[in-house]
């Protein structure tokens, strides 16, 4: 019997040491939003479950990493404004709650944009669409309740969405189809008077493209000849392990920056799967087989392309560390690969890695990148 006691105790003394060992592994992992506090704030996005914290390793995460939040579908017009009477407040009132408690700099996402808006906005009580004085009435209307709600709590939004299409035009939306390219003007306009503490954005993707960033620079001149306030400009980084070309990135910071705006790199995920658009054609026949071509990795990610990943994010982190002058918040587009987006777009049901911390909430080796070049940064400062 004393033989087994002593076994007990031993199994015991190993537990706590091993207990012990991880939390020290964990106290070793350095916080993001220390590592780049002299650089620039570092943010993500949160889904639903994330203002719930129903996850206690993932708000661990989030309160460990992140000193700026914004929220992924809740302050979208068809999740807080699904019927035209009704809002639905509730899980926006959490987000910013839990912000405020956790002294977060919380940006709003998003007031205008073409998708995620239920088709009642741009319709009659009859079904047929909406003319001009009407959608601008529900556009006002919208955002005087959502951003008079949060005045002076959350700090910033992105006021408008995705404007501009892959052409380098006005996207063809049906906010600019009924009201007119001033769609875009009115909304700074709504957004300034529901609260003129807060900063105002606008936020696209490819904005590293030449085409995109004219556009973008055409856009912000004809606000300022409105007399209309524009603060900050959120470029969307979702974007690979072979794009955008980082000198093309950098010409858009400048620009933009050049314009007297803050620059947010936002949404930023860099996918390492392919891209679907270049199997287009295959049969049924080849359906098999293409599956496997498009999901490379549904078991884990090989160590090869971990490292693949975490030089590209050395790199790009490299650039925006450079450019901290101009550069105010690097936002991620979500907390971890388990809940990024980028598993189910373009094709549902892949295995994507696009962040810096695994579906165990573990940094990757991306993650020890982007600390250490940022560690050099510091050093070339001095």
């Amino acid at each position: 019997m004393k033989a087994v006691k002593w076994v007990w105790v031993v199994l015991g003394i190993a537990v706590i040491f091993a207990g012990s060992a991880r939390a020290a592994q964990e106290e070793e992992v350095p916080a993001l939003k220390e590592v780049f506090a002299d650089f620039f704030k570092i943010g993500t996005s949160l889904n639903a479950g994330q203002i719930y914290e129903k996850s206690p390793a993932e708000t661990a995460l989030i309160l460990k990493h992140f000193n700026t939040i914004t929220p992924e579908n809740i302050l979208k017009w068809e999740s807080v404004h699904p019927q035209p009477e009704v809002y639905a407040f509730e899980a926006a009132d959490r987000f910013v709650e839990f912000g405020e408690k956790h002294k977060m700099f919380l940006v709003g996402h998003t007031l205008v944009w073409h998708s995620q808006t239920p088709s009642w906005v741009f319709e009659k009580a009859d079904g047929s669409p909406a003319d001009r004085q009407l959608l601008l009435r529900r556009m006002k209307e919208h955002i005087d309740a959502v951003v008079g709600r949060y005045k002076g709590r959350i700090h910033a939004w992105d006021v408008v969405n995705e404007a501009i299409g892959g052409d380098g035009k006005l996207r063809k939306s049906k906010w600019l189809q009924i009201i007119g390219p001033d769609y875009i003007a009115r909304a700074f306009e709504f957004a300034h008077q529901a609260d003129p503490s807060a900063e105002l954005y606008y936020n696209d993707y490819d904005m590293w493209k030449p085409e995109h960033r004219q556009a973008v620079v055409s856009l912000v001149n004809e606000l300022h000849e409105k007399g209309l306030r524009i603060d900050g400009i959120g470029m969307q980084g979702h974007w690979g392990l072979d794009y955008p070309p980082l000198d093309e990135a950098e010409k858009s910071i400048e620009t933009y920056a050049a314009l007297g705006l803050k620059v947010m790199i936002t949404e930023l995920d860099l996918t390492v799967l392919p891209n679907p658009g270049n199997y287009r054609g295959a049969d049924a026949a080849q359906n098999f087989q293409l599956q496997k071509e498009l999901n490379p990795w549904p078991d884990g990610l090989p160590e090869e392309m971990q490292q693949k990943l975490a030089k590209r994010y050395a790199e790009i982190f490299a650039l925006f560390c450079k450019h901290a002058d101009k550069i105010d918040r690097v936002t991620f587009w979500n907390v971890h690969d388990g809940d990024s987006w980028r598993n189910n777009w373009p094709v549902r049901g892949r295995t994507d890695y696009p962040l810096l911390f695994d579906r165990q909430c573990k940094p990757k080796p991306a993650f020890y990148a982007v600390v250490k070049t940022a560690k050099e940064m510091k050093e070339e400062k001095k």
